[in-house]
């Protein structure tokens, strides 16, 4: 599981850093990619990576600001294009509204897609649980922003207990339908009378990854909440230390502010992102040596960095 940062700029593209995306690799768990936001520019980006734009079978939009979306027509047009690949369908999470912007862009630039994008629009009213499947959910809360804006809590459900083969060698348990059955939890006989029970050759559950990625928002109990106990937070930084007047007036937060957040939600590590285009050089290591003296594992990312959950 790694996330990698597509666009780490706010607001406009810089030498730097281009605008918002983000991607969550969960190849060795579902064999997907799921992307978060899609500014303009996403696409570009992609093609200096490894990451095979079939492979992205989620979308999740957290506002509707064009450094958030202005890519997505473009990257789900280009999606199309690997005619040599199966054509899968994606899931496209946001506001609503969504829905009609992608439509009308695609409509108007004549645009066909030999694939179905699924629409999973919401409101205020229609928060919370948004998506569930065996391996993972996923939850969203309206943040404090200039407009509607979301963050995303995913959760990794816990991974089964792995099997101890090698101690079930050495016990004499004869390789075949026995392993099965202790797998799931079976105690067994074996033919000289000797009981195996199951517990003594699988580990515990594993406790599985929580992941918290913000759009853009002042500090707020939302994001407090939807980051707690999570193994890594994912937060903008447009402002940094003494710009709180500011930050509040256009919607974002500063670095102590990101910090603050982490701090309060007990996260194992903190991100910054959305880098406001006049930090530069110094005033980047700044701007994490600052965070750090309220929460000590924080980071500013940088395009095209991952890391690895």
């Amino acid at each position: 599981m790694e996330l990698q940062f597509l666009g780490t700029g706010a607001g406009q593209p810089s030498k730097a850093r281009n605008v918002s995306s983000l991607v969550l690799k969960l190849l060795d768990e579902i064999n997907e990619v799921w992307m978060f936001d899609c500014g303009e520019g996403t696409q570009n980006r992609i093609l200096e990576t490894t990451i095979k734009p079939r492979k992205i079978q989620k979308i999740f939009i957290t506002h509707l600001h064009g450094d958030h979306v202005l890519g997505l027509p473009g990257f789900l047009s280009s999606r199309s294009f690997q005619s040599s690949e199966e054509q899968t369908d994606i899931d496209l999470y946001g506001p609503v509204g969504i829905r009609n912007f992608v439509m009308t862009s695609l409509r108007v630039t004549g645009t066909r897609l030999p694939y179905r994008i699924h629409f999973h629009e919401f409101d205020e009213t229609s928060l919370g649980k948004i998506l569930e499947t065996d391996k993972f959910t996923v939850y969203a809360e309206e943040l404090d922003h200039t407009v509607f804006c979301v963050g995303y809590r995913i959760i990794q459900k816990d991974l089964e207990g792995t099997l101890d083969a090698e101690g079930l060698k050495a016990a004499g348990v004869p390789f075949g339908p026995l392993f099965g059955q202790i797998k799931n939890g079976q105690n067994v006989t074996l033919e000289d009378g000797r009981v195996i029970s199951a517990k003594d050759f699988i580990s515990e559950p594993k406790k599985g990854k929580v992941i918290t990625i913000l759009g853009d928002t002042r500090k707020t109990n939302a994001s407090v909440r939807l980051a707690l106990g999570a193994d890594v937070l994912v937060h903008e930084s447009t402002y940094g230390k003494g710009d709180e007047r500011i930050a509040a007036k256009h919607g974002h937060s500063t670095n102590m502010q990101a910090a603050e957040v982490a701090k309060e939600a007990s996260a194992k590590r903190l991100l910054l992102n959305h880098i406001s285009a006049r930090f530069l050089g110094r005033d980047i290591s700044k701007l994490a040596k600052d965070a750090q003296t309220v929460f000590e594992n924080s980071h500013v990312v940088k395009d095209l960095e991952e890391v690895v959950l």
